[in-house]
């Protein structure tokens, strides 16, 4: 039986919290002695693997900046529940002009007390920044939304990321996806979760076609192995990249699964994601599948289907890339 996954601290758009339990399991098929993370993002992944060794890296310094205050014990989770409750209160008292009293103080001065506090009252969670590296997401209209039982929640999140990296042997680091892939080694698994291209891609800094080239030139080029998150399709379009860059070669193998991402903000406009995990090592497909197909629109099962890139997500043809 699968446990439920470990949710980390901060909140994000991609989170991969219900794609973890695959990724573990395709990390178990490897034998690495070091995690290598350049879009570390929520830290949700490494969180669930648990590697004993791990670099984690992001450009977004103040995720940074908070994991690393977590591990070295700057923020505990009594910093935390003190300062969201009492912020939290601020917040039920006076509403909105408050969340924009904290944003701009945090885009002066930015800390990670008010880091953590922005992102779990923001609209939606959405972590996103202006050209200028300014937090520019909106209130999200929720007043009581630091309630007791919400801010002990965060607190044992915050508790249990410190108690996993103080057993381990993690470190974070502000870096550019190129400089964090250049130090890879052969003993590494390489985990990339990037910016989705066509998609969101104001998380921090922007992500364009060539950056997407260059990382796929550098994963081909890694001397370990990798597993990448990306999307494959939705009912509106298709991932060309895909197609374009990993295709007709059987050194990289592709597993798919539907997913639902909670960032838009009614039911009518969060529509399902054919998510993709490509690797390059053989990926076996789960034997326990519940449904014969993995449809669009109707309510499946939540297992994986190795598919082609140019065949319908619907199809059952099982191929590697």
């Amino acid at each position: 039986m699968n446990l439920p996954a470990l949710v980390p601290p901060l909140k994000c758009q991609g989170i991969k919290t219900k794609l973890v339990g695959e990724i573990r399991r395709l990390a178990q098929l490897v034998d690495f002695d070091r995690w290598v993370e350049p879009f570390c993002g929520s830290c949700v992944v490494p969180l669930n693997v648990q590697p004993k060794e791990a670099l984690l890296a992001d450009s977004n310094v103040h995720i940074i900046r908070l994991f690393e205050e977590i591990r070295n014990g700057t923020v505990t989770v009594g910093t935390v529940k003190a300062f969201l409750t009492e912020e939290g209160e601020k917040l039920r008292t006076t509403g909105e002009d408050y969340y924009y009293e904290v944003r701009k103080r945090f885009n002066s001065q930015p800390t990670s007390l008010d880091f953590l506090f922005l992102n779990r009252s923001c609209f939606n969670g959405v972590m996103r920044f202006n050209r200028h590296g300014k937090f520019n997401v909106p209130y999200g209209h929720k007043p009581q939304r630091f309630a007791q039982s919400y801010v002990t929640k965060i607190s044992n999140q915050i508790r249990r990321f410190a108690e996993i990296t103080s057993a381990c042997d993690w470190v974070f680091e502000v870096a550019d996806f190129r400089a964090t892939l250049g130090r890879a080694s052969s003993g590494d698994l390489v985990y990339v979760d990037p910016p989705y291209a066509g998609r969101h891609v104001d998380y921090f800094n922007s992500w364009s076609d060539a950056d997407e080239e260059e990382l796929t030139r550098l994963l081909k080029g890694l001397p370990c192995r990798f597993i990448l998150s990306t999307w494959h399709s939705n009912e509106f379009r298709t991932n060309e990249i895909i197609a374009r860059t990993w295709k007709d070669d059987s050194r990289y193998h592709m597993l798919t699964r539907k997913h639902f991402y909670h960032v838009g903000s009614s039911e009518e406009l969060r529509h399902p994601m054919i998510e993709a995990l490509i690797t390059n090592f053989p990926a076996p497909v789960p034997v326990t599948v519940e449904h014969n197909q993995l449809a669009f629109l109707e309510e499946a099962s939540q297992e994986y289907a190795s598919v082609s890139p140019f065949v319908s997500p619907g199809c059952e043809k099982t191929a590697d890339l």
